[in-house]
């Protein structure tokens, strides 16, 4: 079961992991070589600050997955459709499209619905109607709840067309319904392993009415503390700290239940994305393969878990 670490900047004293384009290069590069598959654009200035770093990284990079933070109801459809089919293309298909709930910044989005269920429906005739314009071959008209379209039409579709990778979250019943319909990669809440566990199932449950619970992908955020760390939690994050061995360790039980992705936080200074790329990624990776060595063909005994898995 191949494992996938993500890296998730965290906003310095300046505002922006990205403040400084010449510097991020570098720290770019280094995410790059240590071993991280992807990096989650997810910048304070807003949407169209994000497609721009977007287009900048993946000049920069050339195998780093871009994950581009987004949202319903900044730009409208026929124009995010065509802006993100072109970024999809210079992508190379290294593009995937992180769908929040709510804008980052109040300032950066229009009146919003009125209650949570109709948040939701919004980002679903969003995503319905992103995925029609990156595939139709002529123009349509559209009138839903939210968005009317007339003549809506993409001419230059992105490599990916309409299979774009979705990326969404959430725990509410009206959440997982829209992530079941729509999610590709499905962002878990914090919790212990089982309680991670319960809500991939729940997931999948969702998936399974649209005859997708095959497809889905899980990543769990993690956010890596100093050692000796003892200040309050994250809720929005499974919160780790010591050595590379222990914090390997602390993964694995989340792997074991089905986790692919972990998003990691928590790390933007050189030596710590370097280290974490050596020794962490390296042991958990290891770990995995020897797990999947050691466990036998389906239908026989099994000799030994994760529970009672050692990393050297």
């Amino acid at each position: 079961m191949p494992i996938e670490f993500t890296h998730v900047p965290g906003k310095p004293a300046n505002g922006s992991f990205f403040y400084d384009f010449a510097e991020t290069a570098t720290k770019l590069s280094l995410i790059e070589d240590a071993g991280f598959r992807k990096l989650v654009v997810d910048d304070p200035a807003g949407l169209l600050t994000n497609m721009d770093i977007a287009a900048q990284t993946l000049d920069r990079t050339a195998s780093l997955e871009v994950v581009l933070t987004h949202w319903a109801g900044v730009v409208e459809p026929t124009v995010a459709a065509r802006q993100l089919a072109a970024l999809d293309t210079k992508s190379g298909g290294r593009l995937s499209l992180r769908m929040l709930s709510e804008p980052l910044d109040d300032s950066d989005a229009e009146a919003r619905p009125a209650g949570h269920g109709a948040v939701w429906q919004r980002i679903d005739e969003y995503l319905v109607l992103l995925k029609r314009l990156w595939s139709n071959d002529k123009p349509f008209d559209h009138e839903g709840a939210f968005y009317s379209v007339r003549g809506g039409f993409v001419p230059r579709k992105g490599p990916h067309g309409a299979d774009l990778t979705i990326r969404l979250g959430g725990q509410s019943g009206t959440a997982l319904k829209v992530a079941g319909k729509h999610a590709d990669v499905f962002e878990l809440a914090a919790g212990a392993p089982d309680e991670v566990a319960q809500l991939m199932q729940r997931v999948r449950s969702a998936a399974a009415e649209h005859g997708r619970a095959g497809r889905l992908r899980f990543a769990l955020p993690v956010r890596i503390r100093p050692e000796g760390w003892s200040g309050t939690f994250d809720h929005k994050t499974v919160d780790v700290s010591g050595p590379p061995a222990r914090l390997a360790l602390a993964l694995l039980p989340y792997a074991s239940r089905g986790i692919e992705e972990f998003m990691i936080t928590g790390i933007d200074r050189p030596g710590e994305i370097a280290r974490i790329g050596r020794e962490t990624i390296t042991l958990v990776a290891n770990s995995l393969a020897r797990h999947e060595a050691d466990t036998p063909p389906p239908g026989t005994f099994a000799s030994r878990s994760f529970a009672g898995a050692h990393v050297r």
